[in-house]
């Protein structure tokens, strides 16, 4: 145990060394625009909850009564006696919001990527990955056992001539719809032309996009305009949905595979019901006449038009991620931390999160920000970057 210890003191001494170690933060307030950190509040841009609805009053209510109807936890898997009435109104609820035939709900947008992957290929299959997937999509594809080949990112040339050059029984093409680093969006029209031409399923992660893009929020392939059987669907429920899980969405017969096939869902215990109520709340907000989503846009073109006045180079992104690529892992570290004594909480990501030498600062949009908060933000930026 000793020799074993050891390593790992190593390797952790190692990542120190490189500025690649990481460190959680403590919060001692609920999740928002503002939180407490030390003893001291902050503007937070580092979080996924773009709308806001993380602390929203409409979703802890659904919860409440979640809660008081059914209990804590579900209790069993769903297919033994985990599936509840809640569970079955939140598939369905998010199957007309986002206009495929069926969901199936999962316990995380990690899980569900894994479940969805092994369950459709296996050793007669390939699975095209563009480069700057999420790990979820990487470790779904290494552990469904087909024949892996990665593909320049969004670059259509590159996968189309390694679609052509596939001989395997199964294809599908695998995607972030929003990439979770970079905030550009997947060219999902030519994706799919793609794979209607090769015949492979497209496996789409819009767990960026969902809430975000389209209309009412109702995700890229509402963006796009586009619709497809051989089209399967992921959105999560943890980000601009505000609350904790995953739905995946397609065909009937693709939907009822994974429900016998999915390991990650026949083998998990199902969602706490009242995460499947909070979902439908989020839905139901988005769709009513009080949407955040307006707000959320405009805090977007708010933030990179301070930007461009301050003279801060941003990333080409109309989401609500606005990365500022700085290279150097301690120099992405060192204005994070001059942007929090600002007050300013932001991401610091660095490698294996994303390539070596593209270190950034990831700035994340909310509906519920303060237009002051985001305007000051692209002035303390220019001093921090510079």
């Amino acid at each position: 145990m000793d020799a074993l210890a050891g390593r790992l003191a190593s390797e952790l001494a190692r990542l120190e060394r490189a500025t690649l170690l990481r460190q959680r933060r403590v919060l001692d307030s609920a999740q928002g625009a503002r939180v407490r950190e030390d003893g001291s509040a902050c503007a937070n841009f580092s979080s996924n909850d773009y709308l806001g609805l993380a602390n929203d009053a409409r979703l802890r209510a659904a919860a409440h009564a979640a809660i008081d109807a059914y209990g804590v936890g579900a209790g069993a898997s769903p297919l033994v006696s985990g599936n509840l009435r809640a569970h079955e109104e939140a598939e369905e609820r998010f199957a007309r919001f986002v206009g495929l035939p069926r969901a199936l709900l999962f316990g995380s947008g990690y899980a569900a990527n894994l479940g969805i992957l092994t369950a459709l290929a296996g050793p007669d299959a390939e699975i095209f990955s563009d480069r700057l997937n999420h790990a979820c999509l990487i470790d779904g594809a290494r552990l469904s056992r087909a024949k892996v080949t990665p593909y320049a990112h969004v670059d259509l040339d590159d996968l189309g001539a390694k679609l052509a050059a596939s001989a395997a029984a199964v294809r599908l093409v695998a995607s972030d719809a929003v990439f979770s680093m970079d905030g550009d969006v997947a060219p999902v029209p030519e994706l799919l032309a793609l794979c209607e031409q090769y015949d492979a399923w497209l496996v789409l992660d819009d767990a960026h996009g969902i809430g975000v893009l389209g209309r009412d929020g109702r995700g890229t392939l509402s963006h796009f305009a586009v619709a497809s059987p051989r089209i399967v669907y992921m959105a999560t429920l943890g980000k601009a949905l505000g609350g904790h899980g995953a739905f995946v969405c397609g065909s009937g017969h693709v939907v009822d595979w994974l429900t016998q096939r999915a390991r990650t869902y026949v083998y998990s215990t199902a969602l706490p019901p009242m995460c499947a109520a909070v979902a439908v709340a989020a839905v139901d907000a988005l769709e009513g006449s009080a949407s955040p989503l307006p707000a959320l846009r405009g805090n977007i073109e708010r933030f990179r038009a301070a930007c461009a006045r301050h003279q801060v180079a941003l990333e080409p992104s109309f989401t609500a991620i606005q990365p500022i690529v700085i290279g150097e892992p301690g120099r992405t570290l060192r204005a994070a931390a001059s942007l929090r004594q600002e007050g300013f909480l932001v991401g610091a990501i660095r490698p294996p999160t994303v390539p070596e030498g593209t270190s950034r600062l990831r700035i994340s949009i909310s509906a519920a920000h303060d237009p002051a908060d985001v305007e000051a933000l692209a002035g303390v930026l220019a001093r921090a970057v510079r």
